[in-house]
C-alpha cells in the first residue's frame, strides 16, 4: 500500500512502504521501529523489514491473549528481539473470552 491515511479507529496515521523507504532514505536511516499496535506474538517487521512494530503489552488490556516484546540493539546496531508473557492476574478467575474486533 501507498500513501498516508487515517487509522481504522481514527486515533491516528497509517503511513504506507513508500513512505518508510522515503522516510529512511531522507533520514540516513536503516529501519524504523515503533510502537503502540497490538501485535500478538509481541514484535513484527513489516514494509520488507524496513519498519519493526514492538508492542510490550502483553495480554493487552486483559483480554488480547499477546505476548510482549522488546529489542536490545547491540553496538553493531543488530537487534535481538524477546518476546514474554503476562503475569498472572491475583485473586481473579481466569477467563479467556473473544478478544473483540476493537483490537484486531
Amino acid at each position: 500500500m501507498c500513501g498516508i491515511w487515517t487509522s481504522q479507529r481514527g486515533a491516528g496515521y497509517v503511513f504506507g512502504e513508500n513512505v518508510s523507504k522515503e522516510f529512511c532514505l531522507v533520514n540516513g536511516l536503516e529501519i524504523i521501529s515503533r510502537a503502540h499496535q497490538c501485535i500478538p506474538t509481541g514484535y513484527a517487521w513489516t514494509h520488507h523489514n524496513k519498519v519493526c512494530i514492538i508492542f510490550s503489552a502483553p495480554n493487552y488490556c486483559y483480554r488480547c491473549a499477546n505476548e510482549g516484546g522488546f529489542m536490545e540493539v547491540d553496538e553493531n546496531i543488530s537487534p535481538t528481539f524477546y518476546k514474554f508473557d503476562s503475569a498472572p492476574r491475583r485473586g481473579e478467575i481466569e477467563v479467556m473470552k473473544k478478544t473483540p474486533d476493537y483490537f484486531l
